[in-house]
């Protein structure tokens, strides 16, 4: 990263350790749900940005990783035993869920993640012997971190906030490791990496497996965040949701997924006083976001702070030969 960037990110882990002391419980649960909804669009940026595979079924994961974590903890389980087997089991379900990818592309693999969606949402509402259906779990408990208790909001958040550092991190080492350019070989030309000798069917899969347990990751936050989880927090919208922060952030960017967040979770709010318009003025600013600029606000900044290129030296003219 050059020094702009770095500073960036210093200012904005800055603000990330002070901004719980300066916000009223509403304000911090806001800023937690942030921390928990990157977790998710990490992932997610991991499948659709890098290895260029569209999924529009991270919400389910959300969903599947929520309700582990929650019927789990419910049953006695400490947390974080439960939090680990919900990034496990969303591991395997995400390797099985790659097989399609194998064999469509393009919003063909669109439509069967889309009917996986459905099909997750459908039986988290009618089998209310395993979810308890549309009567939702209350009081996930919030785990306790080397004997510090983290019921409290701020403490909850810091947790979280731990979580996305970790996770990120993670991430970051994956991204810049031969696994990261195999990944980004497969969404640039699949027939020319597989010519190369790179196992495009073991890749495939794994970028949907690790996108999809990131997800879960984030369900098992999301569950003690807010307290009550039910089958419509994890329809079709939060995949929706998510795969805009994707997109309004940066696909592709490792940054992206955290401007997208903060965007889709905050700017609603801030317009909240439009009353009912907000929803038609937040769809319009993302609709003229997507027309100037295509490849987020990340992409935005690049281009603005992008030094630019000396003018190439014109040719020098050569003498006209006497006559």
């Amino acid at each position: 990263m050059n020094r702009l960037a770095l500073l960036t990110v210093a200012i904005a882990g800055a603000a990330a350790l002070v901004l719980p002391f300066l916000l009223k419980p509403f304000g911090v649960y806001l800023i937690s749900m942030w921390v928990v909804l990157t977790i998710a669009a990490i992932g997610l940026n991991l499948t659709l940005g890098y290895a260029g595979q569209i999924s529009m079924a991270q919400g389910a994961f959300v969903g599947i990783g929520a309700y582990t974590v929650a019927l789990l903890t419910a049953a006695g389980w400490p947390f974080f035993p439960a939090f680990i087997l919900a990034g496990v089991l969303c591991f395997i379900i995400g390797w099985l869920l790659g097989y399609p990818a194998l064999r469509v592309q393009h919003h063909y693999l669109a439509f069967v993640t889309l009917a996986f969606n459905t099909l997750v949402f459908l039986v988290l509402r009618n089998e209310e012997w395993l979810t308890r259906g549309t009567y939702g779990i209350a009081g996930t408990d919030r785990p306790s971190l080397f004997g510090f208790s983290t019921d409290n909001a701020r403490a909850f958040y810091f947790f979280c906030l731990f979580m996305l550092v970790l996770l990120s991190a993670a991430t970051w080492w994956m991204l810049r490791s031969p696994w990261g350019r195999a990944f980004v070989a497969l969404r640039e030309n699949p027939i020319r990496a597989l010519s190369l000798g790179l196992d495009t069917r073991r890749y495939t899969l794994m970028a949907f497996a690790i996108g999809s347990t990131l997800g879960g990751l984030a369900g098992g936050l999301y569950a003690p965040l807010v307290q009550f989880i039910e089958p419509n927090s994890f329809s079709l919208n939060m995949s929706f949701n998510l795969l805009l922060m994707v997109i309004v952030g940066g696909s592709g960017r490792f940054f992206g997924p955290f401007v997208g967040a903060l965007i889709a979770v905050l700017l609603p709010e801030w317009m909240r006083v439009a009353e009912g318009y907000y929803l038609i003025v937040y769809a319009m600013l993302v609709m003229v976001l997507m027309v100037f600029c295509p490849s987020g606000v990340i992409g935005l900044f690049e281009k603005a702070f992008r030094p630019k290129k000396p003018p190439a030296p014109a040719a020098p003219l050569r003498a006209e030969a006497s006559p």
